[in-house]
């Protein structure tokens, strides 16, 4: 099979996966969705190691500063708030509580 038809059919089964996810309605509110996101990329930034004074290591600390400063910051504020306009929804409240309430 050529590159063309290959890269047509991912296309094709990308597209049809997108429509049908987007009929299936999703049970967390969007604003949670989107934290959730944001503070996985966050955890993950946490998650990598930053020592050492090589001018590699000097630069990755560096883009591992910036990440937290893009990811991390205000996501303390921002769990509380959640936890708090969803205290009666125990779905919510499930997925939230999978997350450290201090990483700032």
């Amino acid at each position: 099979m050529n590159t063309t038809l290959r890269f047509a059919g991912c296309l094709i089964l990308l597209t049809a996966c997108s429509h049908a996810s987007a009929l299936t309605p999703s049970p967390l509110p969007s604003e949670v969705r989107a934290f959730i996101e944001e503070r996985r990329i966050c955890d993950h930034f946490r998650g990598e190691p930053f020592e050492g004074d090589s001018p590699e290591q000097v630069e990755r600390r560096e883009f591992l500063l910036d990440s937290f400063d893009i990811y991390c910051a205000g996501t303390d504020k921002r769990l509380a708030a959640l936890k708090r306009r969803y205290k009666d929804n125990p779905a919510v409240m499930r997925r939230l509580s999978e997350f450290e309430e201090r990483v700032e």
